[in-house]
């Protein structure tokens, strides 16, 4: 979608129903909550070397510790520096991987919404050399206003979490845009749809926690994704999708 159309789009959205919206994310939670799953485990599997390298000098520190007694028994300072040199790094890489499993996820998820038949491998879609570049960029930037967000105290951590929720979603129904032009998009539609985004994603969250806590802590793997539903509807119901005009076509020249 061109970007000047999408920040049309967004401008001229029309208010959104809290109640209907979460009325269809438990309806299209019906359909998906199988690729939710392996969401979870897929993302979990991939970012587990990444955080194996990070605390690696930190076990070889303590290893190294436990052989040696003359050395103080509480770690060195030293022994942190290789961790903080690569948290950076290591953040980056797991970032950029959710990233791009969350878009190919918000793409199975349309095509659940409209009863086609996903490919094994949508998940991945967008892990793929043409769109690596642009999702580390979008990476990078997200870290940094989570950070600089983080040093302004609680209110913008909470205020920012809106926004960043739609880069996946803009990214995967919009990948020909910059990775600054994303940003700018959800920006304007996190601005847009502030409160009512955070209100369905706090009561989904919630949802999500109880209803897994429930089936003994382990159900968590099978609800987590509905927390990802709620942003889906609301980019939906404030943009729309290019195919909705084909859908319209179609239906048109059938009638």
């Amino acid at each position: 979608m061109n970007f000047n159309l999408l920040l049309e789009k967004i401008e001229s959205s029309k208010s959104i129903d809290f109640g209907s919206v979460f009325g269809k994310a438990i309806e299209l939670f019906k359909k998906t909550w199988g690729q939710g799953v392996l969401l979870v485990i897929v993302t979990f599997l991939l970012m587990l070397p990444a955080l194996m390298i990070l605390y690696v000098p930190i076990i070889g520190a303590a290893m190294a510790q436990s052989y040696n007694s003359e050395m103080s028994s509480e770690m060195s300072p030293a022994a942190m520096i290789p961790f903080f040199l690569l948290l950076l790094p290591v953040l980056l890489i797991i970032q950029t991987i959710s990233l791009g499993l969350m878009a190919g996820f918000y793409k199975i998820v349309r095509s659940k919404d409209l009863n086609r038949e996903v490919e094994n491998n949508s998940l991945f879609m967008f892990l793929k050399k043409p769109y690596l570049g642009k999702l580390f960029k979008l990476s990078f930037f997200s870290l940094v206003i989570a950070l600089l967000a983080t040093l302004l105290c609680v209110f913008p951590v909470i205020y920012v979490s809106v926004p960043l929720a739609f880069i996946s979603i803009i990214f995967a129904f919009n990948p020909e845009l910059s990775a600054k032009e994303t940003l700018k998009a959800s920006f304007k539609l996190g601005n847009k749809k502030w409160l009512i985004t955070f209100g369905l994603i706090v009561v989904s969250s919630f949802l999500a926690q109880m209803v897994g806590m429930i089936l003994c802590g382990i159900g968590l793997l099978f609800t987590a994704s509905f927390t990802y539903l709620p942003t889906y509807l609301v980019y939906k119901e404030a943009v729309g999708f290019d195919d909705d005009n084909e859908i319209s076509q179609i239906g048109a020249s059938e009638v």
